[in-house]
C-alpha cells in the first residue's frame, strides 16, 4: 500500500487528473475501476475522482509495489526485463492482506505440471515483495477450465481468515453455468461423490460415506436454443461437484466432454464461472479480534456484502 500526502504545489486539481499524472501507464478506465472498488481512496473514504485536492490530503493506493511501479511507467527499469510469461491479473478486490482475482479459463490455479504457468506463479512473481516471510498464494482452487473468482492472500493473517471462511462454510459461493437442455425452476441436489483417481472423474451415487455427501443448489435464470443459464450454489465444495451433479440429472455443462456434454461454439471445456461470494449478515464466529479489521475491509469494499466477478460474453448471450 502506498500513502501519498498531497503537497501544496499539487493542490487544486481533481483526484482523477492527479492519479493519471502519477501513474501515466494506467488506463483511465482502470483508475476509475480502482476508485469504485476502493483500491484507491482519499482520506480513508471512497471517491469518484472528481474531488478537488487540498494540501495535506492523503491518497492511499492499495497496489503491490510492482503493480504501482508498472503503472508509474518504470517497471522495466526496476526489474531489468519483462517476464515472457507475465500474466495480467484481473483484480476484483484488493486490500493489504487479500486479493480476489478473476481467473481466466485455461489457467491453473496452482502449479501441478512442470512448466505450466499458474495464478500462484504470477502472484509470487508480482506480490512477493509485499510480504517478507509469507509467500502469497491462492486460498481456494478452480479447475483449469473454470473461470471466475479466485481468492488469494498476500499475508499470513489474510490467508488464515480466507481459509477459515471457506472451511467453516461462512461464505456462500455461487457459480454461473451453461447446461444442456431446458432446465426449470429451483432444486437442491443431494448425493454422494465417489472418485476414480486414474481417470480423474467423479460419480454421484444415492448412498455412500458421510464424508462423501454433497449438496448442490441451482436456480434457472434463462434459456436459449436448448441451453439453460443456471445459477449454482455450492453447499459443499468437492472437486468436480457441479459438473458431476448436473450431469447426473441429465443436464451436463455445455462443452464438458468429460461429463457427457458436447462442444459448445467450438469449445470443448465446461462453461462454468465462479460468479459471486456472499458474506454473512453478521460477523462469523471464525473471525477473531486479530482478523476483524481484515474482514471489515473486505466487507467495506464489497457491494453490500457481495463480491461479484463479471462473467464472459458467452454467459451473457443467454437472456435472463
Amino acid at each position: 500500500m502506498k500513502e501519498i500526502i498531497i503537497r501544496s504545489d499539487e493542490a487544486g486539481q481533481r483526484l482523477d487528473k492527479y492519479l493519471k499524472k502519477l501513474m501515466p501507464a494506467a488506463g483511465t478506465g482502470f483508475l476509475y475501476k480502482m476508485l469504485r472498488k476502493k483500491n484507491i481512496d482519499l482520506n480513508g473514504a471512497k471517491s469518484d475522482g472528481s474531488t478537488i485536492l487540498s494540501a495535506g490530503d492523503h491518497v492511499r493506493i492499495f497496489f503491490s509495489d510492482e503493480t504501482y511501479e508498472k503503472m508509474r511507467g518504470n517497471a522495466d527499469e526496476k526489474t531489468g526485463k519483462k517476464d515472457k510469461n507475465n500474466l495480467h491479473l484481473d483484480i476484483i478486490l484488493e486490500t493489504d492482506d487479500v486479493l480476489f482475482i478473476n481467473k481466466p479459463a485455461g489457467i491453473l490455479s496452482q502449479g501441478s505440471e512442470k512448466g505450466q504457468l499458474s495464478i500462484n506463479d504470477v502472484l509470487r512473481q508480482q506480490y512477493s515483495n509485499t510480504a517478507s516471510t509469507y509467500t502469497p498464494s491462492v486460498c481456494n482452487r478452480l479447475d483449469r477450465n473454470t473461470s471466475g473468482l479466485l481468492l488469494a492472500a498476500k499475508t499470513y493473517a489474510g490467508s488464515r481468515l480466507v481459509s477459515d471462511l471457506i472451511k467453516t462454510h461462512s461464505v456462500r459461493k455461487k457459480y454461473l453455468a451453461i447446461a444442456e437442455g431446458e432446465m426449470q425452476g429451483e432444486r437442491m441436489l443431494k448425493g454422494y461423490l465417489t472418485k476414480d483417481r486414474e481417470r480423474n472423474i467423479v460419480t454421484v451415487k444415492d448412498h455412500g460415506e458421510e464424508n462423501d455427501a454433497v449438496s448442490t443448489g441451482y436456480k434457472v435464470l434463462g434459456h436459449k436454443n436448448g441451453y439453460s443459464l443456471v445459477e449454482v450454489e455450492l453447499i459443499t465444495g468437492k472437486s468436480h461437484q457441479i459438473r458431476a451433479h448436473l450431469s447426473s440429472i441429465g443436464h451436463p455443462l455445455a462443452g464438458d466432454i468429460k461429463y457427457g456434454g458436447h462442444p459448445y461454439k467450438g469449445l470443448k471445456h465446461q462453461l462454468l464461472h465462479s460468479w459471486k461470494l456472499v458474506l454473512p449478515d453478521s460477523v462469523p464466529d471464525c473471525v477473531n479480534e486479530n482478523s476483524l479489521h481484515i474482514y471489515n475491509e473486505i466487507l467495506g469494499k464489497s457491494e453490500g456484502g457481495v463480491i461479484i466477478c463479471p462473467p464472459g460474453e458467452m454467459f451473457l448471450d443467454i437472456p435472463h
